[in-house]
């Protein structure tokens, strides 16, 4: 597992470390690391020409020491700070490294900044660091936009002009292909508002492990790894019930594809049983492509209830009622639930007329569906999908404590965030983009209904099937278009490979 800590954290784990060191130990390992990917990154793309963006402070002294460790490459310092680090300013220029200091504020750069950065063929960004403020200005601006766009950007701790929280997605930032940082993870790295950013992450070493006992992190990020832990696998005792029988209330007659793509993702899964409940036609498509799905009521384990469900309450048509009766009439059942799609709705008014969950519950929305929930349960207050696509987390949250459940909100960087605000963030993103398609999330409802019914706590339900849904996409897609459909049944051997510890880290 990934683990994020938050700024302050670090500054006092650093600290620590950096107090039982000789001085300038800490930097020089974390300066030796950062040359060792550059090397190594520069080899694999036949680069020559490299340009160290270095600012003040110590991320840019950890650009510098890199520098002067990068023989036998063509290395130059484009240095934008009133004062740059002096002895990592020196020991670049005493290892023949030319260093062109830009003054903060210059209107423009120099000449020769330009002329060494349009040639370069690797960029290593260390610009501003963790004590950075979210956005680029003056200078560092301009030399981040005289950046060709061939050249391959490494960022030193984070991208330059990134929020190091993870939360503001504002201001003129560096898009990195990949991000050296040093010790341990940030909330930067893993949280939607700034990972986008980040590229491939690189955590490297420098002894600070030992000092994060007893610190709790901020962010968690499960990998593939982590699978084999958490993964609900039978033996030799366990038999259909015990592994967990799935109700499933999705589908209409306008969207019937909900209901099969819920309950195909449900038994390619692994339940025990699945129990489906819904309107004749989309039953017949359900059977049709699952045989093995047993129509009507019965003992669950855990429901679904929403996909493909119309909640408008008018115009519905003949028939309709009867789904929006069984999914209202799960939200007072003592039974781990999850809730989707239209479900979101019909629970936000159940929760507005004063009624509370208190069984383990899972609401899985995208941007527009938290919208509008928060909308229903915040006495009508007006939210829009652009806020909550602004700002997810702090939407997430909210609605976690609005509702009481814990919420999982889906994007290429999807968040699994409890009511309680001591208990880390999940934060996912393992899925290729091919997976923004319609019907995915009806998949990934079922896929995390199956865990729930298994027994496991929504935060570990909902990260655990964010990781397998992205890996089965990636296993399904030939390296383009993706069917949600085929998620679904890619989903068997995704998990034998999880298992197996052969699945590819997510991206």
């Amino acid at each position: 597992m990934i683990e994020g800590y938050d700024v302050a954290t670090v500054r006092v784990v650093e600290d620590r470390v950096r107090a039982g060191l000789p001085p300038g130990a800490l930097m020089q390992r974390a300066a030796r690391a950062l040359a060792q990917v550059v090397r190594d990154r520069a080899q694999e793309l036949g680069a020559r020409s490299v340009v160290v963006l270095a600012g003040p402070g110590d991320n840019g002294g950890d650009a510098l020491w890199a520098a002067s460790l990068l023989d036998g490459l063509q290395v130059t310092v484009v240095g934008v700070a009133a004062r740059l680090h002096a002895d990592g300013a020196t020991a670049a220029r005493e290892a023949g490294v030319e260093v062109v200091e830009v003054a903060p504020d210059a209107g423009q750069l120099p000449a020769r900044a330009r002329e060494a950065l349009a040639a370069a063929d690797l960029v290593v960004d260390g610009l501003l660091g963790i004590g950075g403020r979210p956005g680029l200005r003056g200078a560092m601006a301009a030399a981040v936009a005289a950046v060709p766009g061939t050249a391959y950007i490494v960022g030193v701790d984070l991208p330059s002009g990134a929020d190091p929280a993870g939360e503001d997605p504002q201001g003129p930032r560096v898009r990195a292909d990949e991000t050296v940082t040093f010790g341990v993870a940030k909330p930067v790295h893993l949280l939607p508002a700034t990972a986008p950013a980040v590229g491939r992450l690189r955590v490297v070493d420098i002894g600070l492990t030992p000092e994060l006992a007893g610190e709790r992190p901020v962010v968690e990020r499960l990998e593939p790894a982590d699978v084999a832990g958490r993964w609900p696998v039978p033996d030799a005792t366990d038999h259909k019930y015990s592994r967990g029988v799935l109700g499933v209330v999705a589908g209409s007659d306008d969207y019937p594809g909900a209901a099969v793509l819920c309950c195909t993702a449900a038994v390619e899964a692994g339940a025990g049983m699945v129990r489906y409940l819904g309107p004749p036609r989309a039953a017949d498509l359900v059977l049709a492509s699952c045989p093995e799905v047993v129509p009507g009521p019965g003992r669950v384990q855990a429901m679904v209830v929403g996909p493909g469900v119309d909640a408008r309450g008018v115009d519905r048509p003949d028939g309709e009622d009867d789904q929006v009766d069984r999914v209202t009439g799960s939200f007072a059942q003592d039974l781990p639930l999850l809730v989707d799609a239209g479900g979101l709705e019909l629970l936000g008014r159940w929760l507005a007329a004063g009624h509370r969950r208190t069984a383990p519950t899972l609401l899985t929305p995208h941007a527009g569906e938290l919208a509008r929930l928060l909308g229903t349960v915040a006495d009508g207050e007006e939210v829009t999908r652009e806020q909550v696509e602004q700002a997810p987390l702090a939407h997430a949250r909210r609605a976690a404590v609005l509702t009481g459940c814990t919420v999982l909100l889906k994007g290429a960087t999807t968040l699994v965030v409890t009511p309680d605000p001591a208990v880390p963030v999940r934060s996912q993103a393992d899925a290729p983009p091919w997976l923004a398609t319609a019907g995915a999330g009806d998949v990934l409802a079922g896929l995390a209904g199956v865990l729930l019914a298994a027994g496991l706590a929504p935060l570990e339900a909902g990260s655990l099937a964010a990781l397998v849904h992205g890996t089965a996409a990636s296993r399904a897609t030939p390296g383009g278009p993706v069917r949600a459909l085929g998620v679904a049944h890619a989903i068997p051997l995704a998990v034998a490979d999880l298992l197996a510890g052969t699945a590819p880290r997510g991206r």
